[in-house]
């Protein structure tokens, strides 16, 4: 089995906002925070991030904002809006529920008879 977990559907959009929620980020730089604040356990294709990137905006939960990346090149930067924010918020509530709930399903152990 391998150390890196796959994704449930509807997760990468959470982790994505999550990562920009810590600070102006270009999609490069998304796919790294998300690997780094994981302790590499998530790691997410180009492939899937930009869809999810332009998604998001499209939502209007992300705003860009060109400026150079520090190799000096010029690069798309992500910032989380207001709308981001709430749903950043209620997005991290429920999935802490889901996984409380699920912690207590794996914990039950079976009946004495």
């Amino acid at each position: 089995m391998s150390n890196e977990a796959e994704l449930l559907p509807g997760t990468l959009d959470l982790l994505v906002l999550k990562a920009v929620s810590l600070g102006p980020l270009h999609g490069y730089g998304v796919l790294l925070r998300i690997g780094q604040i994981s302790g590499q356990k998530l790691l997410i294709e180009q492939g899937a991030l930009y869809p999810a990137l332009f998604r998001l905006v499209r939502q209007g939960l992300l705003k860009t904002e060109w400026d150079k990346s520090d190799n000096n090149r010029r690069a798309k930067y992500y910032e989380l809006t207001a709308k981001g924010r709430k749903r950043l918020r209620e997005e991290t509530e429920w999935w802490n529920r889901l996984a409380a709930a699920v912690a207590t399903v794996l914990a039950a152990q079976p009946e004495r008879a």
